[in-house]
């Protein structure tokens, strides 16, 4: 279907990379906006002042049966040794780093904490809140997309003596307890009511789940990247993000912490599915009447379809127009009316009530006629992505051509250049990273990058080279890193000529010394190897 005029995708999926999205409303996007500035960090840190009327020092918690023991037993410290890859310095990581977390103890014998904590850790210690017993540990399950972790002790002793806690399901209006451990091993229970439940974006910015928010004064004396909210004695949901500032806390509720333990059953995990579309509101009266909703309230245009995704397997079409889904009216801001929640966008329905591979009813209107379908909704793992939204606990990949570092575009990558690194990246490649390339024409499998030079005798007149696309080498198309090594093969009278996109639009390098200086290049510059293409 044509339209007279453009349309503006709800949450711009299409400008975050993110159509494969089960979409969220215009609303909630600009939400997730004003929640990820008011925080200035999309990581789970608090940095509370040191006092707070809000917060209490449980009773009884040194008493062996004190109300603030009982809840104790199911708490744990969790400390993790972290070392990240270097993305400007691929083939190193950076300086270790120190993560703490408090965790609460389920069923199973099993620790729960946000993935942040333990991504790319490589070491993780589980500590009682009395710090008399010690025990490393290992990670069962994480999902990064939603910021959760399961871990368990390298003992099954160690938490024999732990119930573990039941789970609650967090409403608007409730009161909820965060709770802190005090160095001395005090429990501690700050007091806030739950205001609002969003479907916002997650720390991994391509995904949009469930988010509880309250407005709570903390008492914290160090940096914590977890902490278990309670709700009459049972887990209502793990703290994501905090503002000292304005004292609001968003928190990964219940019912995504369930939806991932559920899956994380049946392992191997698989992951919040999606329908593999986006959409537009419809309030404007004008596109209603051209899309034929005279005679309805509701509805969503669908605008991008991704290739091979679950809803271009059912049937369904750009131009279409989304009325249900699993009986659900959907309303012309993308929103239903959820039994715990109230009104809230499509994105809940879709990944958090549902499994991979089930398949979804739903009902569109295409030119005026409905039609039901059935929607087998399932997740799109990272790598499936143009550019990966995240590359944790594995090493990035590289290939080091006579000193010109080569790597895959990831907004890992992007990351390197900061907090602001939307801004601050080359345009042209926050472009892919946003867009994913989801154009028709799009075949590439990765998007190859000339990250930086290293001054060779081969690099005069390149050294300040960096952050531009290569597109060939020796006239063959790059799709991936792995395609480098064919290229190679056949040089251009001697030379290899790299293709670029950007100025210099060419660059040469001299065949036979691309192969007599790596050995060189390895000495020079402390290199490992010189690629990684595993």
């Amino acid at each position: 279907m044509k339209l007279p005029f453009p349309i503006r995708p709800a949450l711009s999926l299409l400008a975050i990379g993110s159509s494969w999205l089960a979409a969220s409303s215009l609303a909630a996007s600009e939400t997730a906006i004003a929640t990820a500035t008011a925080t200035a960090t999309a990581t789970a840190r608090t940095t509370a002042p040191a006092t707070s009327a809000a917060s209490s020092i449980l009773p009884g918690s040194n008493e062996p049966n004190g109300p603030g023991a009982l809840l104790s037993q199911n708490l744990v410290r969790v400390t993790s040794t972290t070392q990240p890859y270097d993305f400007t310095r691929p083939w190193s990581k950076r300086a270790p780093l120190s993560r703490r977390a408090l965790g609460a103890v389920l069923k199973g014998n099993r620790v729960l904490v946000t993935a942040e904590c333990v991504a790319n850790a490589t070491y993780i210690e589980l500590e009682t809140p009395d710090g008399e017993r010690k025990q490393p540990a290992r990670v069962v399950c994480v999902d990064y997309e939603a910021d959760l972790a399961l871990l368990q002790p390298e003992s099954d002793d160690f938490l024999k003596d732990q119930p573990g806690l039941a789970f609650a399901t967090p409403h608007v209006g409730d009161s909820l307890a965060v709770l802190q451990l005090e160095a001395n091993g005090n429990l501690l229970s700050s007091k806030g009511q739950m205001t609002t439940a969003e479907v916002v974006r997650y720390p991994i910015d391509d995904t949009s789940l469930l988010v509880g928010r309250l407005n709570v004064s903390l008492q914290v004396r160090e940096t914590v990247l977890s902490l278990p909210l309670l709700k009459d004695g049972s887990l209502a949901g793990l703290m994501l993000r905090y503002d000292s500032q304005s004292g609001l806390l968003d928190f990964i509720p219940a019912t995504v912490v369930e939806h991932f333990i559920n899956d994380s059953i049946k392992m191997p995990y698989e992951g919040f599915p999606r329908m593999g579309c986006s959409f537009a509101v419809t309030r404007d009266p004008q596109l209603r009447r051209f899309l034929d909703l005279n005679g309805s309230k509701g509805g969503v245009l669908i605008t991008q379809i991704l290739k091979d995704g679950p809803a271009e397997k059912a049937g369904v079409q750009k131009g279409d127009v989304l009325l249900e889904i699993a009986g659900n009216p959907i309303d012309s801001d993308g929103n239903y009316r959820d039994t715990d929640y109230g009104r809230i966008s499509l994105g809940h329905l879709v990944s958090t009530k549902h499994f991979e591979g089930q398949l979804v009813k739903i009902r569109v209107s295409r030119a005026g006629k409905s039609l039901n379908l059935e929607v087998p909704v399932a997740h799109r793992h990272s790598e499936k992505y143009l550019s990966e939204p995240y590359i944790i606990d594995r090493a990035p990949r590289y290939y080091v051509l006579g000193g010109l570092v080569l790597e895959e575009l990831s907004r890992q990558y992007l990351k390197e250049f900061g907090g602001d690194w939307i801004h601050k990246a080359p345009l042209e490649l926050v472009n892919i990273d946003r867009t994913q390339g989801e154009g028709p024409e799009e075949k590439r499998k990765r998007v190859v990058v000339l990250t930086r030079v290293l001054p060779s005798d081969l690099t005069v007149g390149y050294e300040d080279l960096r952050h531009i696309l290569v597109t060939a080498i020796n006239g063959k198309p790059l799709n991936s890193l792995d395609d480098i090594q064919g290229a190679l093969e056949n040089p251009v009278d001697g030379l290899h000529k790299i293709e670029l996109l950007g100025d210099p639009s060419i660059l040469f390098l001299d065949a036979k010394g691309v192969q007599a200086i790596g050995p060189d290049l390895q000495r020079s510059y402390g290199l490992p190897a010189l690629s990684r293409l595993e």
